[in-house]
């Protein structure tokens, strides 16, 4: 599917998060509801599943320029502002990238340096500016192909030397399935690409694996060029 293809899925991609930021219900089948998956997400304990402890591979540090492609609302979750270090991002969600941009200067206007709306494989900033790339809980939206796109992108962006880390969905997890299924319900496909064929990927961009870090559903890859 060509890149040109994508963008019917990248607007069901942000209506299902512009939902999700909103706080609005999903409903669901009951069969649905009934999966353990389901229970675990409206307890609270699926999230700690679905979070790639990025800093693990790759620690931001102080005035290091970091982009976080799919950010969400990262800014306000994870320890940017300890990490000193200098945050930017890009998300498909503009209800996400309106409240960051609103409320994110508040809690910190120096190393804030905003986000932008828009799809991960046209990244809306210059090149060779930053020395960190992250992207984490967002490839499994989309197939192999696609983002062979993205990581050009990331290329393009990232200055000599520069590191990139993401997570790709482990197809072979035991929640991996059914999260599938949830997800799809939720308004976004899942794509279930083997390790090997995202190893593939990297290569093929003249990327270096350096590091690999497992979790429960996802993968986590620090890429450098």
């Amino acid at each position: 599917m060509s890149v040109q293809d994508w963008s019917p899925r990248i607007v069901a991609i942000a209506e299902r998060f512009n939902r999700e930021y909103r706080g609005e219900a999903f409903n669901l089948p009951a069969e649905v509801e009934a999966m353990p998956i389901f229970r675990d997400r409206v307890a609270g304990t699926l999230q700690a599943k679905v979070t790639s402890p990025f800093w693990q591979l790759a620690q931001p540090q102080k005035n290091q320029r970091c982009l976080d492609i799919g950010c969400g609302v990262g800014f306000f979750v994870y320890n940017w502002r300890d990490w000193n270090a200098y945050y930017a991002g890009q998300d498909v969600s503009k209800v996400a990238c309106d409240a960051m941009n609103t409320r994110a200067p508040q809690l910190n206007s120096k190393l804030f340096r905003g986000v932008k709306l828009g799809a991960a494989h046209q990244l809306e900033y210059d090149a060779a500016q930053f020395d960190l790339v992250v992207s984490t809980g967002v490839s499994c939206y989309s197939d192999v192909d696609y983002w062979q796109s993205v990581v050009t992108e990331v290329k393009r962006v990232l200055k000599p030397g520069g590191v990139f880390v993401f997570d790709v969905l482990d197809p072979d997890a035991a929640l991996a399935e059914s999260w599938a299924i949830l997800e799809t319900y939720l308004g976004t496909e899942v794509f279930l690409e083997s390790l090997a064929d995202w190893k593939k990927l990297i290569q093929s961009e003249g990327g270096k694996i350096v590091k690999t870090l497992p979790g429960e559903l996802f993968q986590l890859h620090k890429v450098t060029f």
